[in-house]
């Protein structure tokens, strides 16, 4: 479904960006995989991925909270010299907390990750894009974004941030070739999800169609048909991916 493409994933280090990751390389696609930090485990990771799928894999190593950093890895991107057929945000954190005890600079940091430097990475992405008028853009929302939870004020309304301006950036870049959609995950099976209360991740799961937690692989399948042709009519969308919540 991807064989040949050229994918940017955020995110990869856990969780559902690893398993996009190890997606799209099953699928054919080469990557420039952005990962917080460096480790034997990526290294390994990623040879293991490219040797056994016959794709390349660049990692970029780098820190949402530091704009030179995230700008010195556009700069490598584009010293590539390939074709960006898509760009897939999944990077993120969560700092819960209720309320009143909500403190301002973790509001602020919450928004800086999961918002400001994703808009700020998108746009130099999207730039090389427009050079080539194609490409698709994934953001990850959630449907806290949607729901609201408890205790996630800060992790909510960043996320619906996200779908705000995924229906501006549709509309200002459709003209360029440029989809742009977002993905709202449920509860997913992810190390985030496990430092949440169990009471509360069970009363969200009871509250599915299926009754159970999503999988990683099975948000990535979507990522994968949203950078794929068979999503070619298919922009400023967000498509929940939460088991029949209701």
């Amino acid at each position: 479904m991807l064989k040949n493409k050229n994918i940017i994933i955020t995110g990869c280090l856990s969780g559902i960006g690893h398993a996009t990751m190890e997606n799209f390389s099953k699928n054919g696609a080469n990557l420039w995989a952005c990962f917080q930090k460096e480790s034997p485990d990526v290294y390994k990771s990623i040879d293991n991925l490219t040797s056994k799928y016959n794709i390349w894999i660049e990692p970029l190593f780098f820190d949402f909270l530091d704009p030179d950093k995230i700008k010195e890895a556009v700069l490598k991107i584009r010293h590539k010299k390939q074709i960006i057929n898509g760009l897939v945000n999944i990077a993120g954190i969560t700092k819960d907390s209720i309320f009143h005890m909500i403190k301002m600079d973790d509001i602020k940091e919450t928004f800086e990750i999961n918002f400001n430097s994703q808009i700020l990475f998108t746009q130099y992405i999207s730039k090389l894009m427009l050079r080539q008028n194609y490409g698709s853009i994934i953001f990850t929302s959630s449907i806290t974004a949607f729901d609201g939870n408890m205790g996630q004020l800060s992790y909510g309304a960043s996320k619906s941030a996200l779908i705000s301006a995924v229906k501006t950036l549709s509309i200002e870049l459709s003209p360029k070739g440029i989809r742009v959609n977002a993905v709202a995950p449920g509860v997913i099976d992810t190390e985030m999800t496990r430092k949440a209360k169990e009471e509360q991740i069970n009363n969200i799961i009871n509250k599915t169609s299926l009754k159970r937690i999503g999988l990683p692989e099975e948000v990535a399948n979507i990522y994968m048909f949203l950078c794929s042709e068979l999503s070619s009519y298919i922009t400023g969308q967000i498509i929940r991916i939460d088991g029949g919540l209701n």
